[in-house]
């Protein structure tokens, strides 16, 4: 089968397509003829080598977290899915190679896609929304009329994230350029900030909940506009001691965390605020779950552009250059 992939991390060089065997399936899999996949920038920080020491990949490796497709093979114990199913599925981490024409999954990753979108669509899902499902129903827990703030409300985590916050009855901020206003607010954002031209921290004031993406400054000035007790989960760092004791990182890798992570632990504790680092986790029963607010109407996909499988490598360099609007998506089959 074709497959995009990489021997090296390199920031500058492109995706390789090889010919590589079709991959067989143990016993608890499906293997899924892929339709499309989509691009994430953690796709691009792992080609880059950012994520090497917490996630060590043997080469030669096949990215791609994010598919949609029709199972072609079960192994002998899967209970919940059967051949000519459409699925779609974030693959498991050390599992992933979405970038290809089919990959194994184990059943548990897996959920049916809802019958009322695509299959771009639904490939546009998997990662953005379990991020934002287990920031805010699993760690944070937020309830009806506690106030939110995720940052970058046009990107492809914000776009589902203010969807589910207005679903689950939070007053919802986020930041966008002004072209993008009326499109953040009709995914749900009650307050929009103009990042180019306007300071969040002196906008919010006593927020329960931060979902932050952005850099360390931004992470501070976060810290800052929640109220006391409030929350700051971070999809872009610094790793926290819960995260390593969580992947089984060894002691060199949870003392170095433990470093990293001590400026904005102190902050946040004299600030009376608690922060925790979110590295989200495949969940086929999560995604089941997403499934359903899907065809409810509850949440709706946002796809920026749809690039064939021959063009990986420009649907790669859109997603770098930080325009993208929503998800990047590529056409397999």
């Amino acid at each position: 089968m074709k497959a995009y992939g990489i021997s090296k991390y390199s920031k500058e060089g492109k995706l390789q397509l090889v010919n590589i065997p079709e991959q067989n399936i143990k016993e608890s899999e499906v293997l899924v003829e892929i339709h499309a996949a989509s691009i994430n920038p953690l796709d691009v920080k792992l080609k880059s080598g950012e994520f090497k020491l917490l996630l060590p990949y043997k080469f030669p490796l096949i990215l791609g977290h994010d598919v949609a497709g029709i199972i072609t093979k079960v192994g002998s114990k899967v209970s919940g899915f059967k051949v000519g199913d459409e699925i779609f599925a974030r693959p498991a981490d050390f599992k992933i190679g979405a970038f290809a024409e089919y990959i194994a999954v184990n059943e548990n990753d897996v959920a049916l896609k809802p019958k009322n979108i695509s299959m771009e669509e639904a490939a546009s899902i998997p990662l953005v929304a379990l991020t934002a499902w287990q920031a805010f129903v699993e760690k944070a827990k937020l309830k009806k009329d506690q106030k939110v703030f995720i940052q970058a409300g046009s990107g492809g985590v914000g776009t589902i994230a203010i969807q589910l916050a207005r679903h689950l009855g939070a007053t919802v901020a986020t930041t966008a350029s002004a072209g993008n206003f009326d499109f953040v607010k009709s995914l749900g954002a009650d307050v929009v900030i103009d990042y180019k031209t306007q300071d969040f921290e002196k906008i919010l004031k006593n927020y329960d909940l931060v979902l932050n993406s952005q850099d360390e400054k931004t992470l501070e000035k976060s810290l800052r506009i929640l109220k006391p007790g409030g929350k700051v989960i971070s999809i872009s760092g610094p790793p926290d001691t819960d995260f390593a004791k969580e992947v089984g990182l060894s002691w060199f890798m949870k003392t170095a965390i433990s470093f990293l992570s001590r400026k904005v632990g102190k902050q946040a504790k004299k600030l009376g605020v608690d922060y925790s680092f979110l590295f989200m986790q495949a969940n086929g029963k999560q995604l089941s779950e997403i499934g359903k607010l899907i065809e409810t109407g509850v949440i709706r996909s946002v796809i920026d552009k749809v690039f064939p499988f021959e063009e990986m490598n420009e649907a790669m360099s859109y997603v770098s250059s930080g325009r993208a609007k929503g998800k990047v998506i590529v056409k397999v089959k």
